[in-house]
């Protein structure tokens, strides 16, 4: 039995526990929540334990074990530091930092306490996202020459999102999601997907604006609207979109010298890869109506029911953490990627009008794929 503990109990958490359901040889040890209500909340609806401090949370979880940090984005640097400097190994939900000078830090520090780093999102490790990265290896589009990356959810400020509610009754975060902003919550679903597959990003050429003022009271609100075009080392050029105001569009396509390979839904572990070959009709070159799906043989990982926007297994992070420290092997998410994705992330949140070409100063390899991905 391996324990891991959970720092933070809103809206996200609900999502983990879920996932982490699917392996009962893990154990949560301890739950923390700074929001005692919100904590006793949580632990009673999945029958764990929750602690009064992070002392205690400390006190109740093995040296060595997992923490997950599920708290809300502007806590993230304070609390994955805390539990570095305790000993323990951090999964984080997304970002690692707001502040690149926090994120490397906190690698720095990891590294020096030779403790894994990581972040969210885990997608990458996915069904949807492996078998997209074994078509590529596979050549079945031919040499991908351009791809194309949509997170556009929709007009969400008029969404009915105070009806959005967790199964253990936490609201969904109005407040993080507008001031935080779409590209730091969502860019990391495909950015992770094709760094790696790619390996790191050279330039970053974005823009980001605030195109729907006063979503809060605050008026304290990051770009709801992001586009990025992404220059790779291999030599591959990208474009990624992300906002909170276009029609929801969630697909990935890998435009290639054979075709294109298409994955239509981000945030579904079990999305088709399809394969749409060029035709010539008379006069004309279309891409085939007619698509070939693409498949992996054998079983992957276990899989989550549908539960809102997302059938997301948010347990593979954890999972392949854990893996690692038990095989005495490098972890597939490492503090390199973790680093280098909210480096990228953040030069496409911070472009705003006239930012021009950024040159990204970290790096990482491609991430080695999963055994049944092969």
């Amino acid at each position: 039995m391996t324990s891991l503990s959970i720092i933070g109990c809103g809206f996200v958490a609900d999502l983990y526990m879920r996932s982490l359901a699917l392996y009962p040889d893990i154990k949560i040890a301890a739950v923390y929540d700074r929001d005692s209500a919100r904590c006793t909340a949580f632990c009673s609806h999945w029958s764990l334990s929750g602690v009064a401090s992070l002392k205690a949370l400390f006190a109740d979880t093995p040296k060595g074990s997992v923490i997950l940090n599920l708290t809300n984005p502007s806590s993230h640097f304070e609390i994955n530091k805390v539990c570095l400097e305790a000993g323990y190994h951090v999964y984080s939900e997304k970002p690692l930092a707001v502040d690149m000078d926090q994120a490397t830090a906190l690698h720095t520090l990891a590294t020096k306490r030779n403790l894994l780093l990581a972040s969210a999102p885990c997608s990458v490790l996915g069904e949807a996202a492996q078998t997209l990265g074994a078509a590529i290896r596979a050549d079945m589009a031919g040499c991908p020459r351009l791809i194309y990356a949509e997170l556009d959810d929709g007009f969400i400020p008029q969404a009915p999102h105070g009806n959005w509610i967790s199964d253990s009754g936490a609201p969904w975060p109005v407040k993080d999601e507008f001031e935080v902003g779409c590209t730091l919550e969502h860019a990391g679903y495909y950015l992770s997907w094709l760094i790696g597959f790619f390996g790191p990003v050279l330039t970053v050429v974005a823009a980001s604006a605030e195109v729907i003022p006063n979503k809060t009271q605050s008026g304290n609100c990051a770009p709801d609207f992001s586009v990025a075009t992404l220059f790779f080392e291999s030599g591959l050029v990208a474009r990624l979109t992300c906002s909170i105001v276009a029609p929801h569009d969630h697909q990935i396509r890998v435009i290639g010298d054979k075709g294109v390979l298409r994955v239509e839904k981000a945030w579904d572990n079990s999305a088709k890869v399809s394969l749409h070959r060029r035709i010539k009709i008379r006069r004309r070159l279309l891409e085939s109506p007619l698509a070939k799906r693409f498949r992996l043989k054998g079983p992957t990982h276990p899989k989550v029911t549908r539960k809102g926007a997302a059938a997301m297994n948010f347990a593979l992070g954890p999972v392949e953490m854990i893996a690692a420290l038990k095989e005495n092997r490098p972890c597939r998410l490492s503090s390199d990627f973790a680093l280098h994705m909210n480096e990228v992330t953040l030069a496409i949140q911070n472009s705003g009008e006239t930012t021009g070409a950024q040159q990204m100063q970290t790096t990482c390899p491609p991430i080695e794929p999963m055994p049944w991905a092969k």
